[in-house]
């Protein structure tokens, strides 16, 4: 049996999963990183992606938009501002993502407009990723 560590994801609306997790695949805003038991301590900031967790049950699938990571030695955190299983993820409920971050890139001052529009981007992204 593989190494584990704990890992909990948790959104304002309820908590997602507490599991023994063997690692965890983050959409950070650098890039997608993996965290494993003993990890250097590290806080990353996520950006809209897919968020993988594999245990000794299988592997779970989490579409998040926003928030942040906790990673520790004994475990990871993830608290995020939306989260949803991926197999709730519908193409109605992406529809909307991508029209609140559109409608924000379009207010966008000039300074923050590239920003914006890389968030509309990470938003499709991740709805082909969910496949809706």
């Amino acid at each position: 049996m593989a190494k584990t560590m704990q890992f909990d994801l948790v959104s304002p609306e309820r908590r997602l999963t507490s599991v023994q997790a063997i690692e965890v695949q983050i959409p950070a805003a650098e890039g997608y990183m993996t965290a494993m038991p003993d990890h250097s301590p590290t806080i990353t900031t996520l950006r809209p992606g897919v968020l993988r967790v594999r245990s000794n049950e299988g592997t779970v699938e989490f579409a998040v938009t926003g928030g942040f990571a906790e990673i520790t030695p004994e475990g990871t955190s993830v608290l995020a501002e939306r989260a949803l299983p991926v197999a709730e993820v519908t193409a109605e409920v992406m529809d909307g993502f991508i029209a609140e971050a559109q409608a924000a890139a379009d207010r966008a001052a000039p300074e923050a407009r590239a920003e914006a529009e890389l968030l509309v981007s990470d938003y499709r992204a991740l709805r082909v990723a969910v496949g809706v």
